[in-house]
């Protein structure tokens, strides 16, 4: 398909297909075969960065360098009925599958898109290897599927096709977690609660870095904020590679570019600490004061003031509500988003406990936001969030 992609110092993986008669393996199992590649790879080779690994849909290798291949096992015997080769995979039982259905599928429908999709899909997954504090995000072949799904295609300019097109992910997945594959009769890729898992991260991590480019949209956005928010969305030196380009071949002599700021990506998600069943519900007061101001509701103070919070204000949360039977406690969440949180170091984005109420201040612009969680029994029961946007 080549949509391989690498980040520098990361683990990637090679998928190789084993093939075996079925009637040279006669009545062995599905777990039997690829115990039996298991054991063989053990005896025959010695350059594992661990032992083989029998997964549930494969056997894994780790080498020492970095990358890992998973050996797909599958039997085959002829169909002459039909005059071709049947194919059947090793998985929890023998199922079968077309073998090469799935390359076949991808180069007809990156055709059909004029190559968009490949773009977006190689973007996909630089992102989805961005942090090595990712754990359990999708197989390529789940995003690639989401990516042919909600491909914007009427979009020609690669960042405004991959921005709309993960917008669409994001949105799916708010209401549908479960993908198919486009061929082996429509089975499901997500058949398990780790997969939805995976997904549900996937959409959360997206659509919390997407908010970080709401900066692209404003008027005032210059173009060392553009190259800092999408630093920020790939965490990848390209930007910084960017920036030098645009300091050598500006036509204006005088126009000068620092270098992106790296930064701490300390942002947590509740989905990575506690099980999430949102069976309860939960309500917090957000009052501002500062510079004479008494204090008055955020949204009183957005109405009056251009939907803008200046800066040096007091912003204070209060979780006034909750029908949450107790003992239970209360989480909170603040994250600063954009470039100036970035050139400052001041994501932020860990997830603490603080009580009831929680006291910050409006220190640079950006459209930041508190988020709150109720916590009951090891389970995250409740959450809620206040956006706070932040002028210049």
């Amino acid at each position: 398909m080549s949509t391989v992609v690498q980040n520098e110092d990361s683990d990637y993986d090679i998928d190789v297909a084993v093939v075996f008669s079925k009637a040279a393996l006669g009545n062995k199992g599905a777990q039997a075969t690829r115990n039996m590649v298991a054991n063989a790879l053990r005896r025959k080779t010695k350059q594992f960065n661990a032992e083989p690994e029998v997964k549930t849909s494969c056997v894994r290798i780790k080498y020492a360098d970095g990358y890992h291949i998973d050996f797909a096992v599958y039997r085959r015997y002829y169909d002459a009925e039909n005059n071709c080769w049947i194919y059947e995979h090793a998985g929890a039982d023998w199922t079968e599958r077309e073998l090469k259905g799935l390359t076949e599928w991808f180069k007809t429908q990156n055709e059909a898109s004029s190559g968009k999709l490949r773009k977006v899909v190689r973007l996909s997954k630089m992102f989805c290897k961005s942090r090595d504090t990712w754990k359990n995000m999708p197989s390529g072949l789940l995003q690639t599927v989401l990516c042919d799904e909600k491909l914007q295609y009427s979009y020609d300019r690669i960042d405004e096709l991959f921005y709309y097109t993960m917008k669409e992910i994001v949105d799916r997945l708010e209401t549908d977690t479960s993908v198919v594959a486009p061929v082996d009769n429509s089975r499901v890729l997500t058949p398990r609660q780790s997969d939805t898992q995976k997904m549900t991260n996937w959409r959360n991590r997206l659509k919390s870095k997407l908010e970080d480019l709401d900066v692209l949209f404003k008027d005032d956005c210059t173009k060392q904020d553009a190259l800092q928010a999408w630093y920020g969305f790939f965490n990848h030196d390209f930007w910084n590679e960017q920036v030098v380009e645009s300091t050598n071949y500006s036509q204006s002599p005088t126009q000068f570019f620092k270098s992106v700021c790296s930064f701490a990506d300390t942002e947590q998600f509740i989905e990575d600490l506690y099980p999430v069943n949102l069976c309860y519900s939960c309500r917090i007061s957000c009052h501002v004061s500062g510079n004479g101001w008494r204090p008055k509701l955020l949204s009183e103070f957005l109405t009056m003031l251009r939907h803008y919070l200046p800066h040096n204000f007091e912003i204070r949360c209060v979780m006034e509500y909750t029908n949450c039977p107790q003992p239970y406690k209360i989480l909170w969440k603040v994250k600063n988003v954009g470039p100036e949180a970035e050139r400052r170091n001041q994501l932020r984005g860990q997830i603490v406990e603080k009580g009831k109420v929680i006291v910050e201040h409006s220190r640079f612009f950006g459209n930041h936001y508190i988020e709150c969680f109720i916590i009951m029994n090891g389970i995250c029961v409740a959450k809620t969030r206040v956006d706070i946007p932040i002028g210049r």
